[in-house]
């Protein structure tokens, strides 16, 4: 790793520790920790935390919850430790470097909430990534290994909450249909007119499956190089939140 900055978040509210060089945290995780519930207490688990992105937005989301981020590379562990001291949430928020497909036999049902940003490409299908990014992009564990892992580390009725792109929404689906209820879909796209380009998906685990809810799409700017949307600048500036209902 060459370097890293300090990057403010909320407006300062939040700092992320971050390389220079490779995957940096930006609106997936932001949106990701968007949909979190505010008054979300009890334990959650972000799968594949990175440096801290997600992470420790949604701690300054969640000031009730107790966090722990797992990331199978050790580099962005030791940064989104430094992230957890930058902002002072040591006494309720902690990284470890663990294996998406290696959860400790323990885990089973132990979280309230498992949330994640997961490598959006399977090996091969795109490009090699440039330096620092392959684990961030690439999937090093399927993607139905890796919902299967939040579930099995989820308690039955707790909440499952990923972002991914659009087009792997059916692959999703194709999981977690017969293992979770309440499932919800919002898409979010860049502009009016524009593709769907990614998905927030929550469910709630081991409850019978229902209805899907395909909530009305998100715009995060007015127009195709226009100005951000009301709702984008809320998320990106203030930490508001998704309201799923």
């Amino acid at each position: 790793m060459t370097g890293v900055t300090i990057d403010n978040f909320y407006n300062g509210r939040v700092k992320i520790v971050q390389p220079v060089d490779g995957f940096r945290a930006g609106t997936d995780s932001l949106l990701l920790a968007a949909a979190l519930a505010s008054g979300e207490g009890g334990e959650a688990l972000d799968m594949g935390c990175g440096c801290g992105g997600a992470l420790l937005t949604a701690a300054f989301r969640l000031p009730c919850a107790q966090l722990l981020g797992v990331d199978i590379d050790a580099d962005m562990v030791a940064l989104a430790q430094r992230g957890i001291a930058e902002n002072g949430f040591q006494d309720r928020v902690r990284s470890e470097q663990i294996n998406a497909g290696q959860l400790p036999g323990d885990w089973q049902n132990r979280f309230d909430l498992v949330f994640s940003n997961p490598p959006f490409f399977e090996s091969g299908t795109i490009q090699a990534p440039g330096v620092g990014k392959a684990a961030a992009y690439l999937e090093s564990v399927t993607l139905k290994d890796w919902i299967n892992a939040m579930l099995f580390a989820l308690k039955p009725k707790g909440t499952f909450i990923m972002v991914h792109r659009a087009a792997d929404l059916a692959r999703i689906l194709s999981v977690i249909e017969r293992q979770t209820g309440e499932i919800t879909v919002l898409p979010v796209h860049s502009y009016p007119g524009s593709d769907a380009k990614r998905v927030l998906v929550r469910a709630r685990n081991a409850l019978r499956s229902g209805p899907m809810r395909l909530l009305e799409p998100r715009y995060l700017y007015r127009e195709k190089g226009g100005e951000r949307t009301d709702w984008a600048i809320a998320m990106q500036r203030d930490g508001a939140g998704i309201d799923w209902n």
